[in-house]
């Protein structure tokens, strides 16, 4: 959607198709039962994705490389579950290809080895950051949603994002900058989606109490956790999604040649409750921490303050 009744709006800029309904896909389909607007811009079709679909491992980037189109019927899938309406391709479909990543040995992504020529990696980062730039003058939203400046476990797809949209919106609200991309805005609020590491701890735990060792194998509830894991005292929000948990499930299930129904998201989804999913955190990068809070004073809507 385009707008809202009470012209409250909110950007979310994601790398590729799915990580916006692991990250945000509660918060988006409670704002969108809100009236509030709701627009979603992807960077990449994912292209280099694994595929866990036996009969689409055609599709693959070393085979048919013909994964992009499949992403975009599931995110296409996915938008129509959580009621998102307005969803961008960054540049349009197909402008920017999935950079692929490879395994750290300290448990962290970096890029690949080989990188395609055409792979959002590589993006010239003030063109990318102009077909963001019209996309914040046209919906002109007071909120906007992307990755911490480490695409919080070191995606080059996710780090990109971040420099993209963070650049982005400060060119937006430069009155002077390209004014044929449409009049200047200034977006008020900046979060970094995060996950917090009490929660975690606590999901964790009841799993391994419940018997299930598999479901983020190798991740110790009292122990290292990854990169992806934000410490409670860094984050500034939280929005309670339960009551959209189901469409968010949904959602992830659409997204059927990344996420599996039997993979980590529904089983501790199955194990803990609607809540495991559908309380989604937040760092706050601009705008100041406004009321109200929860008992952990953590604000309880991106749009609190304003």
């Amino acid at each position: 959607m385009t707008g809202s009744s009470d012209n409250r709006h909110v950007l979310l800029v994601h790398a590729h198709p799915d990580d916006e309904s692991i990250n945000n896909g509660a918060t988006m389909a409670k704002y969108v039962a809100e009236g509030i607007g709701v627009t979603l811009v992807t960077c990449t079709a994912g292209e280099m994705g694994e595929i866990l679909v036996p009969e689409l491992e055609h599709l693959a980037h070393d085979q048919d490389d013909a994964l992009a189109d499949q992403r975009k019927i599931e995110l296409t899938e996915a938008m129509a579950a959580l009621g998102v309406t307005d969803h961008r391709w960054l540049g349009g479909f197909g402008t920017y290809r999935d950079s692929g990543m490879k395994w750290h040995e300290d448990g962290h992504a970096v890029a690949a080895d080989d990188v395609h020529e055409n792979a959002f990696w590589h993006a010239d980062l003030t063109e990318a950051a102009d077909h963001l730039v019209a996309v914040i003058r046209e919906v002109r939203p007071q909120v906007l949603v992307t990755y911490d400046q480490f695409g919080n476990y070191g995606h080059p797809d996710h780090i990109q994002a971040h420099r993209v949209a963070t650049y982005a919106a400060a060119l937006a609200a430069v009155p002077s900058y390209r004014t044929d991309l449409g009049e200047a805005h200034d977006i008020a609020k900046h979060y970094w989606v995060a996950m917090s590491e009490s929660w975690m701890r606590e999901g964790l735990r009841r799993l391994r109490d419940a018997g299930d060792t598999t479901t983020f194998e190798g991740m110790d509830p009292d122990g290292h956790l990854p990169p992806f894991v934000t410490s409670d005292e860094n984050l500034g929000c939280v929005v309670d999604g339960t009551a959209y948990n189901d469409q968010k499930m949904a959602a992830l299930a659409a997204h059927r040649t990344q996420i599996t129904t039997d993979g980590p998201f529904f089983a501790l989804s199955n194990n803990v409750g609607s809540e495991a999913w559908g309380y989604e955190f937040y760092r706050i990068a601009k705008g100041t921490k406004a009321a109200p809070f929860n008992e952990q004073g953590l604000e309880t809507d991106l749009f609190n303050g304003l």
